[in-house]
């Protein structure tokens, strides 16, 4: 149990995954948008939405030529919520 509970928190350990959890909570984005947005190359974006995905955060369906991803779990936005509560409680 803890160790799927890691995997999960290592899926989200990442500047440019949690940018793209964030970004996919306001709806889905084709990768074209995420590299776009994270700055990296095709190949660095695609290796970060595979792990999201592997953890069983983002899911994705493929349109055309196009792949678009979309939060399979939303609930994970709580852990930023909470996280940002430790931060908050850190500098006091």
């Amino acid at each position: 149990m803890f160790t799927e509970r890691a995997r999960v928190m290592k899926a989200l350990g990442h500047p440019s995954r949690l940018l793209i959890v964030d970004e996919l909570s306001r709806g889905e984005r084709c990768v074209c948008e995420l590299t776009e947005l994270v700055g990296h190359d095709i190949s660095t974006v695609s290796k970060h939405l595979s792990l999201l995905k592997k953890s069983g955060i983002v899911e994705d369906e493929k349109r055309g030529l196009q792949v678009y991803y979309r939060l399979k779990t939303p609930c994970v936005l709580h852990f930023f919520t909470c996280i940002e509560s430790v931060l908050r409680a850190g500098k006091e």
